[in-house]
């Protein structure tokens, strides 16, 4: 019989990359999974009851407001993860997951969101998020990464990327083709609703999510806007924009579900690789307003389900929110076009790349 173990960067809050690994378990529902580190709070106890294995990392006691702390001891981590007696490994990576050690003849296909953003193409905002004494030490943990990062490439069987713009990356940094199985939405999670005045952001405070491009848009349109989701940038957010958004933290998935089918339209201001938020607004009813390039490309059929806008452009952004009436767009047209990255679509997906490995993959009943 074969052996497939599931393997995840670190699993400590439940969003859009957690979720995609979530329905990866659920189709190989007795495969043992592994993490640098797991929080089962933090994910909502949606792991609760998989045989879970963790790095030496996790004795730490590390969450999700302290894991980057960690950067310098992850690679060697990942390496250490005890998956040699598995015959196939599935990871699931935007950073140290496709670094692990398989066993001579086994299968590794890693399902690749982007490769290490900070090391790659965001390392300048990196080390302007740390003190100036701090800089010289990350950009030579970085320059370590990289390396690390091309070395363990090449022991991959197989890459999937989640979207255009991520199989780019991964041909760019990690010089490996890789096709694209996009990720899925829990779309069973959204209902339509009347819409409100207020525009959604729902991401991660960090800085390459660009938040203050939608914060500030807002400002000059003269519109309210809901944040939800922490990290190391809310202060700053906050201090700026509290004038201008509610900040709400981290919601559960039915507040969080009520909040989209309320919002006037969802803003999706940074660049992403695919962008599940994008979808899941198209879930719940309402359209979104996306940066024009990468994953939103996919995902979002502008007119119809949303209206793009250049890259950074905050007056872009204000004249949209001002001028567009976002109540014209159809809340059935968004739903039908967001079913097409369903949870099993992916599956099907991720099992077509498996095969395509050589894996010997067992079919499910429907």
């Amino acid at each position: 019989m074969t052996t497939t173990g599931l393997v995840h960067d670190y699993l400590l809050v439940l969003r859009g990359a957690e979720r995609s690994f979530a329905a990866m378990a659920d189709r190989f529902e007795d495969a043992p999974l592994y993490t640098l580190l797991y929080d089962e709070a933090g994910t909502q106890g949606r792991f609760t009851g998989r045989t879970i294995t963790t790095s030496y990392l996790q004795r730490l006691n590390i969450r999700q407001d302290g894991f980057r702390k960690l950067l310098p001891f992850f690679p060697g981590a990942a390496e250490r993860l005890p998956v040699s007696g598995c015959d196939v490994v599935l990871s699931s990576s935007s950073a140290f997951a496709h670094g692990v050690r398989i066993r001579p003849g086994a299968i590794h296909v890693c399902y690749c969101y982007t490769p290490l953003r900070y090391a790659w193409f965001e390392q300048e905002r990196a080390l302007a998020e740390v003190a100036p004494v701090l800089r010289p030490v990350l950009r030579a943990t970085l320059a370590r990464c990289r390396s690390w990062d091309r070395r363990v490439s090449q022991h991959v069987t197989r890459y999937v990327a989640i979207s255009e713009l991520s199989r780019e990356r991964i041909a760019k940094y990690l010089e490996r083709d890789a096709e694209v199985v996009h990720p899925p939405v829990e779309i069973d999670r959204f209902t339509a609703g009347q819409p409100e005045d207020f525009f959604l952001i729902v991401c991660e405070l960090v800085r390459h999510k660009r938040v203050a491009v939608a914060l500030e848009a807002a400002r000059r349109a003269g519109v309210r806007a809901v944040v939800v989701g922490t990290g190391p940038d809310r202060e700053r957010l906050c201090a700026l924009y509290g004038d201008v958004a509610r900040f709400e933290g981290r919601l559960g998935d039915t507040e969080l579900a009520a909040l989209y089918a309320r919002a006037l339209a969802v803003v999706v201001p940074n660049v992403e690789e695919f962008g599940i938020t994008a979808v899941e607004a198209q879930a719940a009813g309402r359209p979104v307003l996306a940066a024009d390039a990468g994953g939103a490309r996919e995902t979002v059929v502008s007119g119809e389900t949303g209206v793009l806008f250049p890259p950074g452009g905050v007056d872009a952004v204000a004249e949209a929110m001002r001028e567009v009436d976002w109540t014209r767009f159809d809340a059935d047209r968004c739903r039908t076009h967001a079913e097409r990255f369903s949870i099993g679509a992916f599956q099907d997906g991720i099992v077509g790349q498996l095969r395509g490995a050589g894996a010997i993959v067992a079919d499910v009943p429907a």
